[in-house]
């Protein structure tokens, strides 16, 4: 076997390892975008456990088809950058979604994405980077279900003070 052939059944295996350890993948078609701007943005990206990658389309057609996802054919054309978000499926999208809209880049648009090994639109991307973050939506919770107990114990407190005839 060659070695050219041997390197890019290596490169397809690390995207098919890439694919199954992403939580959400964010299609991107990059042209234009100066190299300062790719620096900062594989920078912000690094920063919040994603991977900022660019690579051949037809290695990526190759990896979809062995995972089984279809439905991306037509968004790889052309120069494409692809973000893996690793540690949840929102922070990708966000981190992409911020980046456009501060620096108003028509340089950089998100194409489509991956959520849970099925292809989606770039609306469900876009949905996804409004999305609160993990942190914040636990935060959430842990809120709501304290003002609940809160509220209970409350009730049974006044309760308690009728029943003694205290108040």
């Amino acid at each position: 076997m060659s070695k050219n052939r041997e390197l890019k059944e290596q490169v397809v295996a690390d995207i098919v390892e890439k694919l199954k350890n992403a939580q959400s993948v964010v299609i991107c078609s990059y042209s234009g975008l100066t190299v300062e701007q790719v620096t900062a943005l594989r920078k912000q990206c690094r920063e919040n456990d994603v991977a900022y990658c660019v690579l051949k389309n037809r290695l990526v057609k190759l990896a979809l088809e062995q995972q089984g996802i279809t439905g991306l054919d037509d968004l790889l054309n052309g120069p494409n950058a692809f973000v893996f978000g690793m540690k949840d499926a929102v922070t990708a999208p966000k981190i992409i979604n911020e980046y456009i809209e501060k620096n108003k880049l028509e340089s950089l648009k998100i194409t489509g994405g991956i959520l849970e090994g099925k292809a989606v639109d770039v609306a469900t991307v876009k949905q996804l980077a409004t999305m609160p973050s993990r942190e914040v939506l636990l935060a959430r919770l842990v809120g709501s279900m304290s003002a609940t107990i809160g509220n209970f114990v409350r009730v049974v407190e006044a309760f308690r003070k009728k029943q003694a005839g205290e108040e």
